[in-house]
Parts: C-alpha cells; structure tokens; sequence
C-alpha cells in the first residue's frame, strides 16, 4: 500500500513502520487491519495458557 514505509537497520531488518496520515485517513480500516497484522505477527511465539487461567488472572486483576 502507498503511503506505508519501513525502517530498516543496517542488515536490512524490519524496525519500524512509517504511515502517512493521508494513507491514514485515506484507507482507515485498511491500516487498522496491517497494524493488527503486525501485532498478530510480533506475538507469534508469545507463550500461551489457558483459557480457563486466562480469565482467573484477569478477574484477579480486576480486584
């Protein structure tokens, strides 16, 4: 997409990502969808637990 840039460091890796606020306002629902994409990506190999554990932590949390 037009308008979306990436920031490299010197062995050509991903680091960053510019985003033109015209592209943004332009393609709103597109953007929002790529950062999801990005997030989803960058949590890939995040450990995971249980729903059932998942839920008593965030009720825990909330206390």
């Amino acid at each position: 997409m037009k308008g979306i840039s990436y920031i490299t460091d010197s062995k050509n890796n991903k680091k960053a990502v510019v985003i033109d606020l015209k592209t943004i306002e332009e393609h709103e629902e597109e953007v929002h969808e790529f950062i999801d994409v990005l997030v989803a990506e960058s949590r890939k190999n995040d450990e995971l637990i249980d729903w059932d554990v998942a839920k008593k932590q965030l009720k825990k949390g909330a206390k």
